[in-house]
C-alpha cells in the first residue's frame, strides 16, 4: 500500500491549532500530490456527490440511477461510477442474466461519505430562500 507523508501535523489549517480530528492523518487534501484530493474531487464533483446520495437511498441498475441523477450523461455516469468504484465507495454488482443486470451500491465507506454529503445537500436545501435572497440582493447592486 501506498503512504502519503504529507499530513497536516495535527494542525488546523486555519487557525494552527491542533486539532484531534487531524493529528494522526497521513493524508492532507491541501497538498497538491496528496491522493486524498483526488478523491475528494470525485466524492464533490457535479455527478459525484448526487450519485453517492441517489445510491444512499438503496441500490440501483444504471438506467435507474441515470434516471434518479437528472442531467448526466450516460458517459458521465459510467466515469463517475468508475471513479468511486476505484475509490472504494461504489460496489458494482453484474448478474449473470440474459440481458446483463448490473447493480450499483454503497460500500460501507461510501454509506459514511453519503451521510456527510447529504447533510450538506440538506443544508443548503434548506437555506435556499436565503441564498435566492441573497443573489436578488448582489445583481440589483450590479451595474447592468
Amino acid at each position: 500500500m501506498l503512504a502519503y507523508a504529507g499530513g497536516m501535523s495535527g494542525t488546523s489549517a486555519t487557525t494552527g491549532e491542533a486539532t484531534a480530528d487531524h493529528e494522526d492523518l497521513a493524508f492532507d487534501v491541501f497538498a497538491r500530490a496528496c491522493p486524498s484530493r483526488g478523491t475528494l474531487e470525485h466524492v464533490t464533483g457535479r455527478w459525484g456527490g448526487l450519485t453517492l446520495g441517489a445510491l444512499y437511498e438503496g441500490s440501483l441498475r444504471f438506467n435507474e440511477l441515470r434516471r434518479r441523477v437528472d442531467g448526466v450523461s450516460e458517459k458521465m455516469l459510467s466515469q463517475t461510477l468508475h471513479a468511486l468504484e476505484r475509490d472504494g465507495l461504489v460496489h458494482r454488482e453484474a448478474q449473470p442474466t440474459n440481458p446483463p443486470r448490473v447493480d450499483y451500491e454503497l460500500t460501507p465507506l461510501g454509506r459514511r461519505v453519503a451521510e456527510r454529503l447529504l447533510a450538506l445537500i440538506h443544508c443548503v436545501e434548506g437555506a435556499m430562500d436565503d441564498v435566492l435572497a441573497a443573489r436578488s440582493a448582489y445583481d440589483a447592486r450590479r451595474p447592468a
